[in-house]
Order: structure tokens, then sequence, then C-alpha cells
């Protein structure tokens, strides 16, 4: 029906919505119908589905059966690949060590068939040091059991704890000092300046003897340092003069004295190698320190003598058996005083320019960690370059 044109315009508009209004009804009415039926038929096909809608991941999980290929992985959406194990530097070399009259070593390299079957993954990136975000924790392929705790081994690939734990350098060719802050561990407020205060190219050196080593280790990690652990051998003036429990003495025997070695090194972890604390009778005893010294280098560790003893056999010793081993140039802190400390710093770098390189040690005083850290700003500005100890020492691996 169409609109009376002769009719009053408000009619028109009435009749108008009238008709709009019964449309609207209309439609609604046939919407609704639309979604019922739809709810009623979504209903009917999950109640006849016997899994439901989604199955749950439970379901998905328990669809693997024992005797099928592969699972499942929910994060992934794929199979897990069998992981390939990584090629070392000797794991296609076979090793022959034979020790001689005179006592050294002679080494030969042969090659052989690799282990496994399959690709072998090469890692050509990182040769020495750790990831810094996984530094706190010790890499479990170089440690072994013992009745001590856990001692540092070389690697079944050749990888040596000293260059897993080394603190990594810039490799150039300019001069270099190491300094190297013992007695950490001792004193809980020291040990706590030192690492507030001590720049990461610093290395620390934690005393066997020690309180809370394994807490002060991880911190001393986890800020990048790299560190040494200090193991207390027999001084000239014993016992009148003693290092603590577990001293190396030279009138014990090997085994025994090999015993008391392994609990100082198992006592921490992430080391990359032994300094003495005190020791200046046993190391000038070449039949004491032998087997000792044979049983650090086996270990892959290096040894820091402090250079406190005259008549020390380190340096003999360690070359001869092929130990990983250096010298401090100086002690700084012979005297606990600020001026004199920092006299000597520029004594260690007048000797580091002369040789390339120089060593000095000091313990955590307050006054000895304070002028360090004033020196080592200043220094920095001069072209030097401060390095983990292991970076200095005369290691038989690299000659």
């Amino acid at each position: 029906m169409g609109t009376d044109l002769n009719a009053p315009l408000g009619q028109n508009r009435k009749t108008r919505a009238s008709k709009t209004e019964k449309s609207g009804l209309t439609f609604g009415r046939l919407s609704l119908g639309i979604c019922a039926l739809a709810l009623i038929g979504i209903s009917v096909w999950t109640v006849l589905k016997p899994t439901g809608l989604i199955a749950p991941p439970e379901t998905v999980a328990d669809a693997t059966q024992p005797g099928d290929k592969a699972a499942v992985d929910l994060n992934a959406n794929t199979t897990k690949p069998k992981q390939q194990k990584t090629s070392g530097a000797l794991s296609g070399a076979h090793v022959e060590e034979t020790l001689t009259d005179n006592g050294s070593i002679v080494t030969k390299f042969s090659p052989k068939q690799r282990d496994g079957d399959g690709p072998a993954f090469i890692e050509v990136g990182r040769t020495k040091g750790q990831d810094p975000r996984l530094a706190t924790f010790p890499n479990d392929d170089l440690l072994e059991d013992s009745p001590q705790g856990r001692l540092p081994i070389t690697g079944p690939e050749g990888l040596r704890p000293m260059d897993q734990y080394a603190r990594p350098w810039s490799g150039a060719r300019g001069i270099r000092i190491a300094l190297v802050v013992g007695g950490l561990g001792l004193s809980q407020t020291g040990t706590q300046n030192a690492l507030r205060q001590l720049t990461p190219d610093v290395t620390l050196a934690f005393a066997a003897t020690g309180n809370s080593l394994q807490r002060w280790m991880q911190e001393a990690r986890r800020t990048g340092h790299e560190i040494l652990l200090q193991v207390p051998f027999e001084p000239f003036d014993y016992p009148d003069n003693n290092p603590g429990p577990h001293t190396l003495r030279v009138g014990l025997d090997a085994k025994k004295n090999l015993s008391e070695l392994h609990y100082s090194l198992a006592q921490i972890t992430n080391y990359t190698g032994v300094m003495n604390f005190l020791g200046g009778r046993f190391l000038s005893d070449a039949d004491a320190l032998e087997p000792v010294m044979r049983d650090i280098g086996r270990r892959g560790l290096l040894f820091l003598d402090d250079a406190t003893s005259a008549q020390t056999l380190t340096g003999t010793l360690a070359g001869t058996i092929g130990v990983p081993h250096g010298f401090a140039d100086m002690v700084v802190d012979d005297q606990i005083d600020r001026t004199a400390i920092l006299k000597k710093l520029d004594e260690l770098e007048r000797i580091a320019r002369r040789n390339g390189g120089a060593i000095g040690v000091a313990s955590a005083f307050d006054e000895s960690v304070a002028a360090i850290s004033q020196w080592m700003d200043e220094a920095s500005t001069r072209g030097i370059e401060f390095v983990g100890v292991s970076a200095l020492v005369k290691d038989p691996q690299q000659q």
C-alpha cells in the first residue's frame, strides 16, 4: 500500500512508524529463532562427539603410545630432534703421555676415530672464559667426586678449569698487569669491601680456611672476577706461625698431603688455579712439593707463587712437569700505608712497561683495596690493560 498524498502529514508519519516497528519485531523474532536453532545444533553435536569440542592437554599427551616414534611437544608443536654432542679440541686425537727418567713428560698426539655417529658440531667461538650468565655455576664436566668433595679436573675433551673460568682479555700486544687480592673469606667486612670496591679486572684469591666461601665465590663470579684458591702450606716457623687446619706439611707423606690438598680444593669451584698461603718451608722441599704440583697440573689448574720465599722451587718443578705457573713480581702492600702502596703500584707499572706484563699481589686490607682501586682508575688512562692472572702465567700448552 502506498502513501496517501491527500492525508495529513502527521498521519503519514504515524503510518510509516507503525510499519517500521512491525518489520523490526518480525526481524528480531527471526534472529532469535536462528540463534536458538544454532545453539541446539551445537549442543547436540557436542553431546554426540565423544572427545568434546577441544581435547584437553592430557588427551593429546596420552595419544602417543610407547610404540610411537615421536611424542607431541605442546610448547613447540614439533618433535624434538636428537641432540648432537659438541666436538671438542681432542675428540679426534689420541693423547699418550710418557714420564721420562728426568721427570719431564713427553706428550704424543695421534689421530683416532671420533666417538659417536653422525655429524660433529665444532664450537669455534669462545676458547677462554665462561658465559657471564653462567659464571656462578661450575661446569660439571670439569668436576669429579672424591671423599673430600667435588674436585676440579681436566675435561674429557681437554678443557681445563684454567681456561673455562679465565677472565677474557683483548689479546693485544700492550702493557698488561694482573693484580691479585688475597685473603678473601677470612673477614666478612674485608671481603664485602673488596667485592664492592674492586673492578672485575682484579683477580680475587679465596683462602681455603675462610668462611662462607661458596657465597663469596658466587658473588665474585657474578660480577666478572677471575678467582684463585689459596691453599695453606707449611712456613719455616711452623707451628708458631700456623696457616690453619689442613696445612700441607713437609713431615707428612705424599698420600696425606694430597688428601689435605683435596680438602682445600673441594671448598669452592670455578677457580683457575692455586696460590700459596704462606708455605716457605714446604715450597722449598722438592720431595714434598713434587706430587702436589703434579696433581695440580693434572687437574688443569695453574699455580701462582706469591714470591715471598727466596728458596721456593715451584718454578723449577712446574717447568719440568709442565704445570702452568707464574710468580708475583711484587707484594704491593708489604707496608699497610696508602702512600706506600701507591708507590709500589707505580713501581709495578715500570716493571710491566719493561717486560710487557707484571703480576702484583696484595691482601684484602681496607688500605690496600682503596689504594688499588684509586691507582687502577688512573693507570687505565695510561694505556695499561688489566687482565686476569691466567693471562700472564707460563702455559706449556701455549708455548
